[in-house]
């Protein structure tokens, strides 16, 4: 597409996967630690008797091969499992202003944390300090907050369920909901939504239902970088002849062809297995239309079949039997014109309904779909529509059929399940109460957007960080950056050193950590903890690599340790649940009954799967009914300004989250670098600009809730195959264009994928 040279910027005519795939993996462990070590890591990981990868929340085939992992997992795993070290004797080398000045990869390339470190202000540097004194200075900066509600306690999804319970179990006996995570910022919209619709906030498909489902749609997510061991199933269902329908704004590698690196055969030959049998390049912000126009398609081929003489194609026993609201969509989707959804979607009348057909024409339907549906203005209700058009042909609760969202952290989902949210019902209230003896607070707490604010406006004063990179994940790094810096106390848990723990409170403390890969012994003996996937499926993991320094302790330990010293009249047997994971284990099983013979059933290989009452029909919604909901038209993110494009922020492969492995994006052929813009040859054209071009990129004031418009300046246009009046670039670099108040006021997820922009020449410096 592009003739012009531009430093860094080529083509990647490859496939998913293949030999390129394995050198990218050979290159990550040569890049970090022995190769011996590394080995013996990486034939341990997703095994019934290793441990869990830290990367995505895939779930693992019952009859797991030597090598169960891909590309990404082995740079996660490498990235932890380092032979290089940030010691005390490097803080003290480099004054925290120095270090601000480094790049987000050189921080976390340093190295594993060692030591418990304070910051001093005399040397600019953090110190070491005992985890004595660390915490008692924690347990004095809580004590010392006249309301709990003036803490927030964050999570990252890498914590397991055991850190997970015991850390929300602390923060409830202090006597705070305030739960930040970082569920908040990806598939909250799901967690919010999918309870409205189903009365579940999961997935309804086990990865069995992959092998019996007669098609299978993929909407707004890149498994090639952000879940490539779903390429694997992807490849089997393709090689079954099921279609596999695309809707996403960039053509993604791994969602096209796949050369499997544990297929001999394949890799010998390089014979790629095709994947998406049509790919459809939606508008950013356009799914809704995609689904609506799809919706209307089901119904006008319901009633031609019956005039036809058929039976329809809808589900009329289904709808009838499990679900409301169906009339009310109905109307809504009369009301709605195809002119609409096409200028919405960006795709054609035809295109909608060819796909539409394949829905119809299938009696068991998968559909799948990532942060490309969630991150909108409107995430709740684009996860509606999804759940309305599987209703609406009863692919809820059959064999091969369901929904599908796809999570990031492995146990992002599991941390959730297990207690962390902001808004408790009873029964985690009863629970807390019946089996711990106290009684934890019921007011709503602070979601990640709601803590940024309340630390911004000094309303919160200590922030507890359960590993993560809050300030480089959340959106509108401004705001939360000045924020950050008000506190009185800041508490990071982390294997590695990031950029939220410079952004310097009165007190900051970096407390170390062991990793998912390494062993965790307590008095109690080796211990093992647990994760849940993105299919409920709960198995165990335990880390066999010895320790990063002798410093280091478990999460659990970790938090035990703050809350005894945090709460000297505690209920909770800390040390008890410290010594012998089981016991955490129990906790749980009393708290949530879903967890029934929890010890007994994680110690079976593969573990076992929670049940999702919905997968059996069963609605655990107030009426007990599915709900067909409507949303506000098709304006999924607002109304569109005149001559905006709209700007969607996506990972490079060389990153996971935040943590940014290398400055390469393979697949979509960028070297070196990530200051570059992806924009259809002709909006680039239109504007007067050229591939290659600097450009600055500035949003349109009026999207931003009456902010001042934002902006980041001196990036390279790249002419790209994505989708007209769309635009791309790397998360989180692309963080500053969304303002704080930019997010789904039902989930309170941010913005990331729907910031409308226009872009000019680039202004040169004075």
């Amino acid at each position: 597409m592009n003739d012009k040279k531009v430093p860094g910027v080529g083509e990647y005519d490859g496939p998913a996967g293949g030999w390129g795939a394995l050198r990218a993996v050979a290159g990550a462990i040569s890049k970090q630690m022995a190769v011996v070590r590394e080995t013996s890591a990486m034939r341990r990981m997703n095994q019934p008797n290793g441990f869990d990868c830290p990367g995505c929340a895939w779930p693992d085939p019952k009859h797991t091969s030597s090598f169960e992992f891909c590309e990404n997992g082995a740079k996660a795993v490498s990235w932890e499992a380092t032979s290089k070290r940030a010691t005390p004797e490097f803080f003290a080398k480099h004054t925290i202003s120095e270090l601000w000045n480094w790049h987000d990869h050189a921080l976390e390339d340093e190295g594993r944390l060692t030591h418990p470190m304070a910051y001093d202000k005399a040397s600019d540097t953090f110190v070491e300090v005992s985890w004595e004194e660390a915490m008692q200075r924690i347990g004095v900066g809580l004590r010392a907050l006249p309301d709990p509600n003036m803490a927030e306690f964050y999570t990252s999804g890498r914590a397991s369920n055991e850190a997970a319970f015991l850390y929300q179990l602390f923060a409830r006996e202090y006597g705070t909901n305030n739960f930040p995570d970082c569920s908040n910022m990806c598939h909250e919209a799901t967690s919010v939504g999918l309870p409205m619709s189903i009365g579940v906030g999961k997935g309804t498909v086990s990865l069995e239902d992959f092998d019996h489902c007669d098609a299978l749609f993929s909407i707004g997510h890149n498994p090639g970088t952000n879940h490539p061991r779903m390429l694997g199933t992807l490849r089997e269902v393709a090689q079954r002849g099921v279609p596999i329908i695309v809707f996403n704004p960039l053509p993604e590698r791994g969602l096209e062809r796949f050369v499997s690196p544990q297929s001999p055969a394949e890799m010998l030959t390089g014979n790629a297995t095709q994947l998406a049998t049509t790919y459809y390049k939606v508008k950013v912000g356009g799914d809704v239309a995609v689904l609506k126009g799809m919706m209307k398609y089901v119904l006008a081929a319901d009633a031609a079949d019956r005039v036809a003489g058929g039976p329809g194609k809808l589900d009329d026993d289904f709808i009838a039997q499990h679900t409301v609201g169906f009339d009310t969509l109905v109307d809504d989707l009369n009301a709605t014109t195809w002119e609409t959804i096409e200028r919405k979607s960006g795709l054609s009348q035809a295109d909608i309904e060819a796909a539409a057909s394949v829905y119809v024409n299938a009696k068991r339907v998968i559909v799948c779909y990532g942060m490309g549906i969630t991150q909108h203005k409107h995430g709740t209700e684009n996860v509606h529509h999804i759940a309305n058009l599987l209703l609406m042909r009863g692919n809820m609760g059959r064999e091969g059929a369901g929904i599908c969202p796809l999570r990031g952290h492995s146990n992002v989902q599991g941390d959730r399940t297990v207690g962390i949210t902001e808004k408790p019902n009873e029964d985690l209230l009863n629970g807390i109460r019946n089996r711990f003896g106290f009684t934890p607070p019921s007011a709503h707490g602070h979601d990640a957007v709601d803590a940024v604010k309340a630390i911004r406006d000094g309303r919160s004063k200590v922030l507890i960080c359960l590993g993560g990179n809050l300030a480089v994940a959340m959106s509108d790094p401004e705001a939360t950056f000045a924020a950050m810096a008000k506190l009185d106390m800041a508490v990071h848990i982390a294997t590695k050193l990031n950029r939220s723990h410079l952004i310097l409170a009165r007190e900051s403390i970096i407390l170390p950590c062991l990793g998912r890969t390494e062993l965790d012994l307590q008095a109690g003996g080796f211990q093992s903890v647990t994760v849940e996937d993105s299919m409920s499926m709960v198995h165990a993991s335990q880390g066999r690599l010895k320790p990063a320094g002798q410093m280091l302790r478990s999460e659990p330990a970790i938090i035990a340790m703050m809350a005894k010293a945090t709460l000297p009249d505690t209920r909770v047997e800390w040390q008890a649940m410290v010594d012998d994971y089981d016991l955490i284990r129990d906790g749980i099983e009393a708290v949530f009954p879903i967890f029934k013979n929890f010890n007994e059933r994680v110690r079976k290989p593969g573990g076992f799967r929670l049940y999702i009452a919905a997968c059996e029909r069963v609605w655990a919604t107030p009426d007990k009914r599915a709900h067909f909901l409507i949303g506000k038209g098709l304006d999924e993110d607002g109304p569109e300004p005149k001559d905006a494009l709209t700007l969607t922020t996506i990972r490079s492969h060389d990153q996971y989250n935040t943590t940014i492995y290398g400055m390469d994006d393979r697949y979509r052929g960028i070297t070196g670098r990530r200051d570059v813009i992806f924009i259809h040859p002709s909006d680039l054209a239109a504007r007067g600009l050229q591939h290659g071009d600097r450009i600055d990129v500035e949003t349109v004031a009026s999207q931003a809730n009456g902010s001042d418009p934002r902006a980041v300046r001196g990036y390279t246009a790249v002419a790209y195959d994505i989708a007209k009046g769309s635009v791309a670039m790397y998360y989180p670099e692309g963080n500053s264009l969304v303002a704080l108040e930019n997010h789904d006021e039902r989930s309170g997820t941010p913005s990331y994928k729907s910031v409308p922009v226009k872009i000019v020449a680039a202004k040169r410096a004075a």
